[in-house]
């Protein structure tokens, strides 16, 4: 690690500066400065000097401290953005790409552990959660490259996968490491995994994953930060699996369990979400047969060994695609999203109906892994108004969870009052009233509940700290395209983890977003 140190010497204006990035992402974690103080073997003074930029830091401590609030401080030799500077109040215009769904990609990574032979997935989305998993899957021996001039991604499995040498970090900074369990629970009689973490959306129990893989022998115990595994092959699943919660990872981590179980697993109040039927038709493509996809009953049966050259594409993200509609809602813009995975946006359409919203539809054609129903989607500016009932998500084909804080920004675009209820996470509705550091009128009303006001008069340019949770920050940087002048959205690692060039796009549609780093 670099000794070199940045000092009161350097310049007291960045060290003031990196001392309020680091008291901020602190206060979005819920951290006191002891509680950071602990994380780092250190005294709250310290960290008080520190915020207030009267420490000197050096490169190490930086990291550490970024790595504890899961924050990107300082970065070398790194192309990704850190912060975003927007030039807001512009009506955008033009046609976009939707892209491929971040959360079946995650998926579909976990599913290659399967499979013997070579995975190539066609048109992955390059985004930093895919880099993380990447750098798990690689650290175990896993061979991964990308294809020239392409977002194909190849995949070789060795001959025995080396956990003991897991990149522990990298681990830890994704939840998808939990569904590593079903594919290894068929190579090892005992391992571990870190715990997993991801985008700061409260205690998101792992108990469902733990309780559905027990019918293949798998018996689990959280110590020392891991999950110490350990599996009785002579456990195989006698009658239904039923989920306590209809979780589309707990489906998936089932699905890759069931994969190479051999016999006939019945699955029962499974999820039938985007991300799940691409891992079903991907696990189809290696060999294992599934009835009832796109329902709530999934019947597979497995295949012992798997040893194939496979080749798939995953379907578009219908969350990025909603992504798309709120940023055209709240610039008053008409623009076209192509690509879009109507199925799963249905019901968020019926909602935008039902408040005044106008658009247009192409004829549906197929996505390129066969089966998911795409249509072009062009938007048509007008008046809204804000729903009679409250807006709630649903497990699919309800709204999607996911899709939900979009409607707290088009909300603040209605005429009346929206209450917006996030039943699902514990604190996820906090990181919404950063609407109103961009004029927006947002009460919050419990953990899970804001009400919102609309219209909106006036949306303002602000600096404002990224929010930890994914959906979230890219609420208010869409927000700060609405706002007159000049604003600043800080760390944004946490979209990066999710879209793919998403402020270089949006800027093709007419905006003006800018990437800089501090230092």
């Amino acid at each position: 690690m670099s000794q070199v140190t940045i000092t009161a010497t350097t310049t007291d204006t960045y060290l003031t500066r990196i001392g309020t990035l680091i008291r901020d992402a602190r206060r979005h974690k819920d951290m006191t400065q002891n509680d950071l103080a602990d994380l780092l073997g250190t005294s709250q003074g310290a960290i008080g000097r520190i915020e207030q930029g009267k420490q000197n830091l050096s490169l190490e401590m930086l990291a550490r401290i970024g790595e504890a609030l899961d924050s990107e401080f300082v970065s070398v030799g790194h192309s990704q953005p850190q912060n975003l500077r927007i030039e807001g109040g512009r009506q955008l215009s033009g046609a976009i790409d939707v892209k491929t769904s971040k959360n079946a990609a995650v998926a579909l990574l976990c599913g290659s552990l399967l499979n013997r032979g070579r995975t190539t997935l066609r048109n992955l989305a390059r985004i930093e959660e895919v880099n993380r998993i990447l750098e798990v899957l690689t650290s175990i021996g896993v061979r991964t490259r990308w294809l020239p001039d392409s977002s194909d991604l190849e995949i070789v499995p060795p001959a025995r996968l080396d956990l003991a040498s897991m990149d522990e970090e990298a681990a830890r900074r994704t939840r998808t490491v939990i569904m590593f369990l079903g594919p290894l629970l068929h190579e090892f009689a005992e391992f571990r995994l870190p715990y997993a973490g991801g985008c700061d959306l409260g205690s998101r129990t792992v108990e469902p994953h733990m309780s559905a893989l027990k019918a293949f022998g798998l018996d689990v115990h959280a110590t020392h930060g891991f999950y110490d595994s350990h599996v009785d092959r002579d456990v195989v699943p006698t009658r239904p699996i039923i989920l306590t919660e209809r979780g589309d990872t707990v489906t998936e981590n089932v699905l890759l369990a069931a994969a190479r179980s051999t016999g006939t697993t019945v699955i029962r109040n499974a999820s039938h979400n985007y991300m799940v039927q691409d891992l079903c038709f991907f696990l189809q493509a290696l060999g294992v047969r599934i009835e009832g996809i796109g329902s709530t009953t999934l019947t597979v049966t497995g295949v012992a060994d798997i040893d194939v050259d496979v080749e798939y594409s995953p379907s578009e993200d219908p969350i990025e695609a909603m992504s798309l509609l709120a940023a055209a809602v709240v610039t008053d813009s008409a623009i076209t999203i192509n690509r879009v995975p109507i199925e799963f946006l249905e019901i968020e359409l019926a909602t935008l109906q039902g408040m005044g919203m106008q658009y247009s539809l192409s004829e549906e054609y197929a996505a390129a892994n066969g089966h998911t129903r795409l249509v072009d989607l062009t938007t048509i500016p007008g008046p809204l108004v804000a729903p009679i009932d409250k807006i709630h998500p649903m497990p699919f084909p309800g709204l999607n969870i996911d899709n939900l804080p979009f409607f707290a920004l088009i909300a603040a675009k209605a005429d009346g009052t929206t209450m917006i209820h996030d039943w699902v996470y514990e604190n996820r509705a906090i990181y919404l009233t950063d609407l109103t550091k961009v004029g927006a009128k947002v009460q919050l009303l419990d953990p899970h509940r804001v009400l919102i006001e609309g219209p909106t008069p006036k949306w303002r340019a602000a600096e404002v700290m990224c929010p930890p949770a994914l959906r979230p920050a890219v609420v208010i940087l869409l927000a700060m395209l609405a706002a007159p002048g000049t604003s600043v959205l800080r760390n944004v690692y946490v979209i990066n983890r999710g879209y793919e060039d998403l402020a270089e796009r949006l800027n093709r549609l007419g905006a003006t977003i800018e990437t800089f780093r501090d230092i």
